[in-house]
């Protein structure tokens, strides 16, 4: 019999799944944008960059030297933001992923789907539909069979003090 969440844990897993869904969105978004930024470099070698001398934004061409790539635009280098930004959400995907994992106890394979999402374009919107989906689904299906068995409980309870309370 697998492990399964505790009731008392349902509260936590419903913050855990709303968080999950936030990082999932805002990584694949910055996921989708750094797809653009990579293709952009190394596809039609130009990298964004902001405030620099052609404007607010910029298209800046990238040469190739003996050490590799380099970017010959001056201002805020946008695409190294991107760069950047992914990796600190991807980080904080990582952990909404082990928390609502963990939380679920659900097998280790699972964790390495989840963390799948920040790595492959497009993948996380939809593991965010399909995990909330399910998460929710298992919940409301716990807490209906708690509620039913809970139900039979009460009435055989009922019914046992009726009789006692006509006897007096």
């Amino acid at each position: 019999m697998p492990l399964e969440p505790k009731p008392a844990e349902f509260p936590r897993i419903r913050g855990a799944l709303k968080f999950y869904m936030i990082a999932s969105n805002i990584t694949g978004v910055m996921l989708l944008l750094l797809t653009a930024e990579m293709l952009l470099k190394y596809v039609w070698f130009v990298e964004l960059y902001a405030f620099g001398p052609n404007g607010l934004l910029s298209l800046e061409p990238v040469v190739e030297t003996p050490e590799g790539l380099e970017s010959t635009g001056t201002g805020v280098n946008l695409s190294t933001g991107i760069l950047i930004a992914h990796g600190w959400f991807y980080v904080v995907y990582l952990f909404s992923n082990f928390r609502l994992w963990s939380l679920m106890r659900w097998p280790f394979w699972r964790l390495l789907v989840l963390a799948s999402g920040g790595i492959v374009p497009f993948l996380s919107f939809f593991l965010e539909a399909r995990i909330g989906r399910e998460v929710r689904d298992y919940l409301a299906a716990r807490e209906a069979d708690a509620a039913a068995s809970a139900a039979p409980a009460a009435t055989d309870s009922d019914s046992d003090s009726e009789p006692v309370e006509a006897a007096q």
